[in-house]
């Protein structure tokens, strides 16, 4: 990277995606003081405050929003010309590099990505199977090209993230066997007076994705936790703490068959659940490449033959 970007710039990318100079020092390999101190350079060099430091970190000024939006793109060009390089050399055939949530790879991309294997033997194929927002984090790093999941609610334009809608889904609550509220039809308010338990609770560094207005005070806890009992990025974790308690995992209904193969049990809901958009997550700079628009509609051809279609909840 530091070819196309300053030293001081790629720093200023990693203490602003770690939140503290003490992090962001544990991942350069450099000392704090130095670290410190190159940051009040860039300032001095850029002639604007960009951080806003307190006990608890560092938080971005108006002006190091900017700067980190541009840096990180510029970051993202470079590896992208890389990439674009390497395979115009031939030395690399049609590899893949995905994200998706866990949901998205039991229902579709599983079956997606073995396919792809068969039609690519030798081609390297990489799957991050997370939240939507790690894979957010990956996709903006540059790690994976796009990744499938929920539409992000107060996602920030500066992302550059582009959402591409592949389907509709709907809503279930789900328990373990001989819950008490599997006796009769629930309501929404009578199942969220259970504790609840969620595999996509946002951390802290992840509040630069949203819009400001949908954002926590600074330093405090990941989005506050609030009404979850357990949160975990292992929805494999999540549905074992479950099984074992009276919490309830509210969950797209499109794994219901897998939650009940896995031992959960459905509740009858009485009044009408929400809808959410799934699709494909990519930067906007690289949608419109042919390669991009290829694996996007594969996607969509994949989707289409087991989930209803867009604006269609089963």
């Amino acid at each position: 990277m530091e070819p196309a970007v300053d030293k001081l710039l790629n720093q200023f990318l990693a203490v602003a995606e770690a939140g503290t100079i003490s992090g962001a020092a544990t991942a350069l390999l450099v000392t704090q003081p130095t670290l410190t101190f190159n940051m009040r350079k860039l300032e001095e060099n850029m002639g604007v405050p960009l951080l806003i430091r307190s006990p608890r970190g560092v938080e971005l000024t108006e002006y190091g929003e900017t700067l980190y939006r541009n840096a990180r793109l510029m970051r993202r060009l470079y590896d992208n010309t890389l990439d674009a390089l390497a395979q115009q050399r031939g030395r690399t055939e049609e590899g893949l590099r995905i994200g998706t949530g866990y949901s998205w790879w039991t229902v579709f991309i599983r079956d997606f990505v073995i396919d792809y294997s068969r039609k690519y033997p030798n081609a390297g194929i990489h799957v991050s199977v997370g939240n939507q927002l790690r894979c957010m984090d990956q996709l903006l790093s540059g790690d994976i090209s796009l990744f499938a999941a929920h539409e992000i609610a107060g996602l920030s334009p500066s992302t550059g993230a582009r959402f591409v809608p592949l389907t509709t889904v709907g809503h279930g609550y789900f328990v373990r066997p001989g819950h008490p509220l599997l006796d009769r039809p629930r309501s929404i308010a009578e199942i969220e007076a259970y504790p609840a338990v969620t595999s996509s609770l946002p951390e802290t560094r992840h509040q630069r994705f949203f819009e400001t207005w949908s954002r926590s005070p600074a330093g405090s806890t990941p989005f506050e936790q609030g009404k979850y009992i357990f949160a975990s990025n292992s929805l494999t974790a999540c549905l074992e703490y479950v099984e074992s308690t009276d919490a309830v995992i509210g969950h797209t209904d499109v794994m219901a068959e897998e939650f009940v193969r896995r031992g959960l049990r459905r509740i009858a809901v009485t009044d009408a659940t929400r809808e959410s958009k799934i699709g494909v997550y990519v930067l906007t700079e690289r949608a419109s490449e042919p390669r991009v628009a290829q694996l996007i509609e594969a996607l969509r051809v994949r989707a289409a033959t087991v989930l209803p279609p867009l604006g269609e909840a089963a």
